[in-house]
């Protein structure tokens, strides 16, 4: 499996898209999970970040 950004017609909202690409889609949810946890941990970090210059 793999994961990949790619550049989507200019007219997107955001600009940008992504694809995975494999067949068992259990290899695609735990791959999801995997990007949500981490986005949760960056968000996390950030806020810690935030609150100590904000001190």
């Amino acid at each position: 499996m793999s994961f990949s950004f790619t550049n989507p017609e200019p007219n997107r909202d955001d600009g940008r898209s992504f694809s995975f690409t494999g067949s068992d889609p259990a290899d695609i949810d735990r791959q999801l999970q995997t990007i949500a946890d981490m986005a949760h941990e960056i968000l996390r970090r950030v806020d810690d970040v935030r609150r100590q210059i904000n001190n």
